[in-house]
């Protein structure tokens, strides 16, 4: 668990709780607590929150926060999953619940990381991309959003997905150690060149997207390129996936839940395509125009409009699709791709592997203009 500061990294693990259960098998310490610190048990060890202070094991803490740090080999169970580092518990402002947050180095975060985002019996060089990838863009996130938080990134798909120790392999692990402190950089406006949001997705469905038409920033390397090669490993019902219905009632309320300044419209009661990116065989929406009854309109980004509309993102699958009205439903139908498509695509880059590409050369393909450069 060496790391300089700047390298280590907060993950949300759990928000907003009121109880969780922690085991830690090897000693450990506990600074914020009133009492002595507990010894290690083969029982978890109760978390909650009482009387507006947070209590683990029947001890409450002196403040708003503990940090709990295992001692070699730096490991803690909570709620049934296992984490390398130390954790930290916050109490939130209203008392009566706290967030748990891992801190950990940056190397042993993104083993957490590959395992979850990519199949680790994937091609090495694949992995290593992906690596590369996840890297630059965690630090990127950090830097971007991290000061004005508690925390870095989430173990979410918000993010990227973070499953601590049960994503770990030694193929995982040899794609860290082997890409250890790479990330990619590219020329900024000011000329100078930094690191800047590498995503990736799942499945383009053959030719990634400009990320300002998606996120609504703009750097060079995200301005999308053909992928000939992700139908080559996609499974063909993520490639092409079939049309979905829902009810327009449905629909309407999840916007509206999740945008409230849409409330203006009263309800949704069309949708229209305004733009679009068109690739020969199939195009993306990239805006969408939504009106209201009483006349009023407003605009969403085509991507915030599907992850509202279905925030798992497994049944609306991607903004490569049409839309068509069906009398109280909605049909999204010609459906290609999964995930947003900016940036690396991760089964293009596993087919692009097994033609021989290096890693190196799979992230120049899809981030182009972008350089490598280590952060030690």
């Amino acid at each position: 668990m060496d790391a300089a500061p700047e390298f280590w990294i907060r993950v949300l693990l759990l928000d907003n709780i009121k109880t969780a259960s922690l085991k830690i098998a090897s000693p450990f310490t506990i600074s914020g607590l009133q009492t002595k610190t507990p010894a290690p048990s083969a029982e978890p060890l109760q978390i909650q929150v009482s009387q507006g202070k947070i209590i683990i094991a029947g001890r409450p803490a002196e403040s708003n926060e503990l940090i709990i740090s295992p001692n070699n080999p730096y490991i803690f169970n909570l709620d049934g999953d296992d984490y390398r580092g130390k954790l930290k518990l916050t109490l939130n402002p209203d008392c009566n619940s706290f967030d748990a947050i891992n801190l950990v180095p940056l190397e042993p975060y993104l083993a957490g990381v590959i395992g979850a985002e990519m199949p680790e019996y994937w091609e090495p060089e694949a992995l290593k991309a992906q690596a590369v990838a996840a890297r630059t863009y965690c630090l990127y996130i950090k830097r971007r959003f991290g000061p004005n938080r508690t925390w870095d990134v989430t173990k979410t798909q918000a993010n990227q997905v973070y499953l601590g120790v049960g994503a770990e392999s030694s193929q995982v692990w040899d794609a860290v150690n082997r890409t250890a402190g790479d990330v990619l950089v590219c020329t900024q406006p000011d000329g100078k060149k930094d690191i800047f949001p590498a995503y990736y997705s799942s499945i383009c469905g053959g030719h990634t997207e400009n990320s300002s038409k998606v996120f609504g920033d703009s750097f060079a390397p995200l301005a999308g390129v053909p992928c000939p090669y992700c139908r080559e490993v996609a499974k063909p019902a993520f490639f092409f996936w079939d049309k979905i219905m829902l009810k327009k009632a449905d629909v309407s309320a999840r916007l509206l839940q999740k945008y409230p300044d849409l409330k203006l419209l009263g309800e949704i009661k069309n949708i229209v395509p305004t733009e679009q990116s068109d690739y020969g065989d199939f195009s993306r929406l990239t805006t969408i125009k939504l009106f209201g009854p009483n006349g009023k309109t407003n605009w969403l980004r085509a991507e915030d409009l599907r992850l509202a509309i279905d925030p798992t993102g497994r049944k609306l699958k991607s903004a490569a699709c049409q839309i068509a009205d069906a009398n109280d439903k909605w049909v999204f139908s010609a459906g290609r791709g999964f995930g947003h498509a900016v940036g690396l695509c991760q089964c293009g880059a596993q087919a692009m592997a097994r033609k021989a590409n290096t890693a190196a050369q799979i992230l120049a393909y899809y981030y182009p203009g972008s350089d490598i450069e280590n952060v030690y």
